[in-house]
Order: C-alpha cells, then sequence, then structure tokens
C-alpha cells in the first residue's frame, strides 16, 4: 500500500505541538525537594563582562551540571547580549538532561512564551522591571496555560508588589539591571518583605558556600549561579565542589 506522507506528516505535527502542552518537570517542586537548591546556568556572555566561556557547548555542559548534583538549570537564550539561542535549550534535552530547565531572556511578548514550550523549558523568567503589573499577570496566565512555571523576578521594595500575582517563583536579583552593580545583601533586606509561602531564589553574585547556607537559614530555596561555574574550566566539576564544601559546612553546623 503506498504511504500516505501528508498524513504522516499532519500526525508528526500533532505530536510536536502535544509536546508543547505535555508535563515538564516543575522548578519550584525540584527546589522545595533539594538540599542545595542550586540552579545552575549555562552563560557563555554577559553585557558587563564580554565572553565568558564562547566555546561551552549546550549539549555538555548542562548535561554535565546534571550528573554533578544540580537541582534544575538555567539556560540563557537571549541572542545579541548573552550569546544565547533557543535551540541551547533543544540541545540541552537532547543531550539527556531531564531536570527543569529556566528559560532564561528579557520576555515582553507571549510570542516568547511560545517559544520557550517549543523548546522544552519548564518555567520562564519574567523581569518586573520590565514590565507593568497587567503585563506581568497577563504573560503569567498564558505561560501558565502553556504548562509554563513563571519564575517572577524583583529587585527593588517598590517591585515586591508583583509578589501579590503569586508567581510560582520569587526571584530576587541582587544585580541591578541598569548599573550591572551587583549587592548580594540585597537579598537578605528583601526577603522578609515577600509573602511567607513564597518559594524564594536568589539570582546573581553567589560564588561562596557559605553563602548559600546564609540564603537558605533566611529563607531561600533556590540559588542561580552561573558566572561562578561558567568561568572555570570544567563548570560541571566546579559545582561539584561547591556542593561538596556546602554539605561541609551544613554538616558543620549540624554538630
Amino acid at each position: 500500500m503506498e504511504k500516505d506522507i501528508l498524513h504522516e506528516i499532519v500526525a508528526q505535527k500533532r505530536r510536536e505541538v502535544e509536546a508543547v502542552y505535555a508535563p515538564k518537570p516543575s522548578l519550584r517542586k525540584a527546589l522545595l525537594a533539594s538540599r542545595t537548591g542550586i540552579i545552575a546556568e549555562f552563560k557563555r556572555r554577559s553585557p558587563s563582562k564580554g565572553w565568558i566561556k564562547e566555546d561551552a557547548r549546550p549539549d555538555i555542559v548542562p548535561l554535565s551540571y546534571q550528573q554533578h548534583g544540580a537541582a534544575a538549570l538555567s539556560i540563557l537564550t537571549d541572542a545579541h547580549y548573552f550569546g544565547g539561542d533557543d535551540d541551547f535549550v533543544r540541545r540541552a534535552r537532547r543531550s539527556g538532561v531531564t531536570l527543569p530547565i529556566l528559560y532564561k531572556n528579557f520576555v515582553i511578548d507571549e510570542s516568547q512564551l511560545y517559544a520557550a514550550a517549543l523548546c522544552g523549558a519548564s518555567a520562564v523568567l519574567l523581569i518586573a522591571a520590565c514590565l507593568s503589573k497587567a503585563q506581568c499577570r497577563s504573560l503569567m496566565d498564558k505561560a501558565h496555560a502553556l504548562g509554563l512555571e513563571v519564575l517572577l523576578e524583583m529587585h527593588s521594595t517598590e517591585e515586591l508588589e508583583y509578589a501579590d500575582l503569586q508567581p510560582d517563583l520569587c526571584g530576587i536579583n541582587n544585580r541591578h539591571l541598569g548599573s550591572f552593580v551587583t549587592d548580594v545583601e540585597h537579598s537578605f533586606r528583601l526577603v522578609e518583605q515577600l509573602p511567607h509561602d513564597a518559594v524564594a531564589v536568589s539570582e546573581s553574585g553567589i560564588s561562596n558556600p557559605a553563602t548559600v547556607k546564609a540564603l537558605r537559614d533566611a529563607g531561600f530555596r533556590g540559588f542561580l549561579i552561573g558566572e561562578h561555574f561558567m568561568k572555570t574550566a570544567d563548570p560541571g566539576m566546579a559545582l561539584a565542589k561547591f556542593i561538596h564544601e556546602l554539605q561541609e559546612i551544613t554538616k558543620g553546623n549540624e554538630r
């Protein structure tokens, strides 16, 4: 019997569309279940520092992060300023990554949410500084309709009102997005003003296991770390060393 190519193509398209709406690993649940909460980031470039690791491969580094104990991953997809690409998420998934992946970009339009869902992300970053509260609410609703969780990033006391939208995760960015100056103390100052049931994530400028321990004691459950690992020869091994040191600090405090 002769093959019906059109039927075959449409069947494949249906599978691809179903994959967009299929359940994805939960970033929120992964952080709540993790003893470290580390979201290891694949970040090749920064606007302030230029290339961090230009030859880093999305089919190698994210999987290595997974193998060395990351609770979840973040992948920069902005091309112009961060040297990223949506395909980096696809390549990470094809390499065997099963952890939740945060699609990290400057999302201002719902078309970007479709892109995140299509490439295999579990969650998207929404930045309060880029959006009105109404825009943020609309994008969050659309993300949830596509099966994506939302990490809502805030930086100032004024932006904390966005937490009323009840995102899946509340991020405190220690880096000012205008000046790119980083201050981890920012997380300690703002976390007490978040809703008591918020799953809080501290982002940027974290380079010391003792800082992660202190942030966890202050109420954070997620810790987004990128440059500290990416600037090394082997980001996955750098993560493993960081986790080992964190575990030693935790054990020492329990004695």
